[in-house]
């Protein structure tokens, strides 16, 4: 008698539920399919590795238009600070940021994803998976036709699937202040200094529910220092408003890849996206969007295929990736970074122009 394939519990399981998994779910789960999401917090709103900072292309063409209006706050402006803290405003018509209340955003994802119709498993992690004729059985879960892994810049997904990990990091810690006003909450507050963020940035920001201050810096495994987050505090406390009397509320801290994965980022029936795809830009390592954006290619490109309308999803999924073009300037600011030229070049005309770029996306430069 002819051998009957078992059949699947899932079309597609997904190993984390931030911004790229629940894409990825959410996109999927249109098109009819079973889908389940893994995530090993009991909370989806504790133990952020995000600054939950959003652009505006999120909000106006991603399902994240729908955030409730209590969630977030508009910020349409940006104040770049040199490491002697001059500094410059930086606007553009039309565009803004917006901060948000992450935790309780997260938490609102995850009941976007019930109300869809998925199937969120809070505190089960994934542990491993093998290869089961054409399919994956998930150690836990069952047998799906797709394993989606959106779990982070240490993706147990990619190494236990043999799949491409990512090596080049930023380590950031971020300090939240509850019930405190900036006196200009409608900035985000951005800080150039080699000796507190080398490699990136350092901000402060208005949200919400108070006032968020971190800095990152490049994460060098042989070598690795924890930011000097209390240094940097008092080092811009008085120039953005901080009240020495604010009390800190919560602290987040985590890898930020600012690279790709050393191999690929799809097997047969298996995809990475998010941060474990290293889909972010290697500059300013900025990620919501285009993990939201990838994660929902992916899903949707699940979705298109198991109805037999579309092509492979591991093809869609490689093609959505980012190329990160900008390897160049992530670089420089690796090697090259001085305090000096930002201190006496940030208010001229071409060093304004390049931040701006940056920051506002201008003439196809996305963050």
């Amino acid at each position: 008698m002819p051998h009957t394939p078992p059949a699947n519990d899932y079309d597609v399981v997904i190993v984390g539920a931030s911004f790229a998994g629940a894409a990825c779910a959410l996109a999927a789960v249109q098109y009819g399919l079973r889908v389940c999401v893994l995530e090993r917090k009991t909370d989806p709103g504790e133990r952020l590795h995000t600054t939950g900072i959003v652009v505006k292309e999120a909000m106006e063409q991603t399902w994240l238009g729908r955030m409730p209006d209590h969630l977030v706050q508009r910020v349409a402006r940006v104040r770049l600070y040199a490491p002697n803290l001059h500094n410059v405003l930086l606007t553009a018509p039309g565009y803004y940021f917006l901060t948000t209340d992450t935790p309780n955003l997260m938490r609102w994802l995850a009941s976007e994803l019930r109300a869809s119709g998925v199937d969120l498993r809070l505190q089960q992690s994934f542990t491993d998976a093998c290869r089961d004729g054409d399919a994956w059985q998930v150690e836990g879960v069952g047998r799906t036709a797709y394993l989606v892994g959106a779990d982070g810049a240490r993706s147990r997904v990619a190494q236990r699937t043999g799949l491409g990990q990512v090596r080049d990091n930023l380590y950031g810690v971020e300090r939240e202040f509850a019930g405190v006003q900036l006196p200009e909450g409608d900035a985000l507050h951005c800080f150039v200094s080699r000796r507190f963020a080398p490699g990136y940035i350092g901000w402060a920001a208005q949200n919400p529910t108070g006032v968020q201050v971190g800095l990152a810096l490049r994460h060098d495994p042989a070598h690795a220092r924890a930011p000097d987050i209390e240094g940097f505090l008092e080092h811009v406390r008085d120039v953005v408003g901080l009240p020495h009397s604010a009390q800190v509320a919560g602290t987040r801290a985590g890898l930020v890849p600012c690279g790709l994965p050393d191999g690929p980022i799809t097997a047969p029936g298996v995809i990475l996206t998010g941060d474990a795809a290293g889909v972010v830009s290697p500059l300013s390592a900025g990620g919501i969007h285009s993990s939201w954006r990838h994660g929902w290619a992916v899903g949707d490109a699940i979705g298109l295929h198991r109805r037999g309308t579309g092509p492979a999803a591991e093809q869609v999924a490689r093609q959505a990736a980012p190329t990160h073009r900008k390897h160049m300037l992530r670089w420089a600011m690796d090697h090259l970074q001085r305090d000096w030229p930002v201190n006496a070049l940030l208010r001229t005309g071409p060093m304004r122009r390049l931040a701006e770029q940056i920051y506002f996306h201008r003439r196809g430069v996305r963050m």
